[in-house]
């Protein structure tokens, strides 16, 4: 963690230090600056609705990747190798040590569209390249109530900010895009998961935030997972315009395994050998 490279895994202490100092690229201070004052700051006289973001990034909580683009092969390998580091020390970190991972932003203005399907370009890719089995609970198809992205045998639930909103300024970035991963188990460890009255409290005050922040009703997309009617996928990146959305989840999800050695350890290389 922490090493000087743009795609390392870095700490929020040090990504901080770094974006003081200007020895991160502008746009990886732009990034930083955007999420931190958002997530810290208030819209229409409203916090952040996510207390739970808050908090994370006011106690340095956070663990962050710079990813210099959005579809080069390298830089989503790069990704990848952030995600499974990550995997291996967020527990010891924090109790809410979710991982934000910034894009460089495109030379030209995308649409809404062209978001969706980076992102969804980006999950298959990971999803392609993973090292991990598909875990034996997790569905594979995208339409079951039970299924979300899942990457290095861990389920997580991939949440995203972009330039494209006008509504939903809770999910608004000026920069480019922004995805943080939180794997399933920090929210079964903080006990709010809707299986639990401390989860639905918490989704009930983090609703009514949102309708306070974005000054429209929360979005009609947003759910819970396991719950009939809900779908995972569709909360990831919230649609504005619908006829610029997928219709259905772009990803194609199956148990094959191995895809690819892309993202193998030296000693899972060694073994296949």
């Amino acid at each position: 963690m922490n090493e000087s490279g743009l795609q390392s895994l870095v700490d929020h202490e040090t990504m901080a230090e770094r974006v003081d100092a200007e020895r991160v690229p502008e746009w990886v201070r732009a990034h930083f600056t955007s999420f931190t004052d958002g997530l810290t700051g208030e819209h229409n006289g409203t916090p952040f609705p996510c207390f739970f973001g808050t908090e994370a990034v006011r106690n340095g909580d956070l663990l962050y990747t710079c990813v210099p683009s959005m579809s080069d092969r390298d830089a989503l390998a790069g990704l990848g190798e952030a995600i499974l580091e990550y995997l291996d020390c967020y527990e010891d970190h924090a109790d809410r040590a979710s991982l934000v991972a910034f894009f460089r932003p495109p030379e030209r203005p995308r649409s809404e569209a062209d978001y969706h399907d980076t992102l969804w370009h980006i999950l298959q890719f990971l999803h392609v390249h993973d090292p991990e089995p598909w875990p034996a609970d997790i569905p594979t198809d995208p339409d079951d109530p039970k299924w979300e992205f899942s990457f290095g045998g861990e389920p997580m639930f991939p949440t995203c900010r972009a330039p494209f909103y006008d509504t939903y300024k809770s999910r608004y970035c000026p920069i480019g895009l922004e995805i943080t991963f939180q794997p399933r188990a920090l929210f079964e460890n903080m006990h709010v998961t809707a299986d639990y009255e401390q989860g639905q409290h918490a989704r009930e005050v983090i609703q009514n935030r949102l309708e306070s922040y974005d000054g429209v009703c929360p979005h009609a997309d947003l759910g819970d997972w396991g719950v009939e009617g809900d779908r995972e996928w569709r909360q990831y990146l919230f649609r504005e315009d619908d006829s610029q959305a997928p219709d259905t989840c772009p990803i194609s999800v199956t148990r094959d395994h191995p895809k690819s050695d892309l993202l193998a350890s030296p000693e899972d290389s060694v073994a296949a050998d």
